[in-house]
C-alpha cells in the first residue's frame, strides 16, 4: 500500500481542531515559507482562509478576504482562531486571528461561498498579461544570489518571470514598477481557491522595478476570488502606480490557463528601506 504525498503547500497550511475549544485551530508555519524577515503573508492569508473553509461547511471557498498584518510571523508552532459572524444563502463570513506565543500576528474579514456554484457570465474589459512562453522566461534558478537568500519561498515555486520586467535583477530597473510571469508550484499541484491567496502575494515585490531591493511587509492584503482556478500555469501580474510616504500598493491580476481572471488583490506594503 502506498501513502499519497501531500504537497508541500498543503502541508504548509495545515491545521489541527482543538479537541476543547470550537473554532481554534493549531498550525506549523514552515521555515521554507519565509520571505525576508518573516513567513510569506499570502501563505498565513492561506492559512486564516483555510480555518474559515473549515468552519463554513457549505461554503468553502473565499470570494473575498482582507487580512491585517500586525507583526511579523515566524516559523513554528502558530493557533488560528474563527468566529463565524454571519451563515446567509450564497455567502458565510467570519474573522480569524492568527497569533503564536500569545501574540498576534494576523487579523482576518472574509466573505465565503462556492465558487463551484457561481454564475459562468463574464463581462470584462480586463485582459491577460502577454507573456513569452514559459520555456522563454526567466526561472528561479537564474535569480540573483541574495533575492534567494531573502526568500526561501521560492524554492516552492515554479516561477517563470517575463524577460521584460526583471531588468532589476540585472541593475537596470525599468522604473515602471511592474512584474509579471508564470506561476505553479513546484511539486505540481495544481491550483485551487486558497492557493490563489498565496499566489496574489507570490511575485518579488514590484518595488524591485522602481530600484528599491529589499524586504517590503505587507500591512494590509484584500483579495477577492472570481473563480476556481483551471489546471496548469497560472499568468501572474503584479504592479504598482505610487510609492508615497513609506508606503506603497501592489496591485495583482491572476489569470489560469483557461484565460479567465480568476483572482484580484490589492495590498498596501511598507517601502523597502534604504540598506
Amino acid at each position: 500500500m502506498t501513502t499519497a504525498i501531500r504537497s508541500e503547500f498543503d502541508l504548509g497550511i495545515a491545521l489541527t481542531g482543538h479537541p476543547e475549544e470550537a473554532g481554534r485551530y493549531e498550525a506549523e508555519l514552515g521555515a521554507g515559507w519565509q520571505i525576508g524577515g518573516g513567513v510569506n503573508g499570502g501563505l498565513l492569508l492561506a492559512v486564516a482562509g483555510h480555518a474559515l473553509s473549515l468552519e463554513h461547511g457549505q461554503h468553502p471557498d473565499p470570494v473575498s478576504i482582507s487580512g491585517y498584518y500586525l507583526s511579523a510571523s515566524t516559523p513554528g508552532p502558530a493557533t488560528v482562531r474563527t468566529e463565524v459572524l454571519r451563515t446567509g444563502r450564497g455567502l458565510s463570513t467570519g474573522t480569524a486571528s492568527l497569533s503564536q506565543d500569545g501574540v498576534e500576528r494576523l487579523r482576518v474579514v472574509a466573505s465565503h461561498g462556492d465558487l463551484g456554484t457561481v454564475d459562468g457570465e463574464v463581462r470584462t474589459s480586463a485582459t491577460p498579461p502577454q507573456l513569452p512562453p514559459p520555456d522563454q522566461c526567466i526561472g528561479v534558478e537564474h535569480a540573483p544570489k541574495e533575492l534567494i537568500e531573502q526568500a526561501a519561498l521560492l524554492e516552492r515555486f515554479d516561477l517563470r518571470l517575463d524577460p521584460a520586467t526583471v531588468g532589476w535583477a540585472l541593475g537596470q530597473p525599468s522604473g515602471q514598477g511592474r512584474i509579471q510571469g508564470w506561476f505553479r508550484l513546484a511539486d505540481g499541484r495544481e491550483p485551487d481557491p486558497l492557493l490563489l491567496l498565496l499566489v496574489a502575494d507570490a511575485l518579488p515585490p514590484v518595488t524591485f522595478d522602481l530600484g528599491l531591493p529589499g524586504w517590503a511587509p505587507t500591512v494590509e492584503l484584500t483579495v477577492h476570488l472570481r473563480a476556481k482556478p483551471a489546471p496548469g500555469w497560472l499568468r501572474v501580474v503584479h504592479s504598482t502606480r505610487n510609492l508615497a510616504g513609506g508606503y506603497f500598493e501592489e496591485d495583482a491580476e491572476v489569470w489560469d490557463s483557461a484565460g479567465r481572471l480568476v483572482a484580484q488583490s490589492r495590498q498596501l506594503a511598507r517601502a523597502p528601506r534604504p540598506a
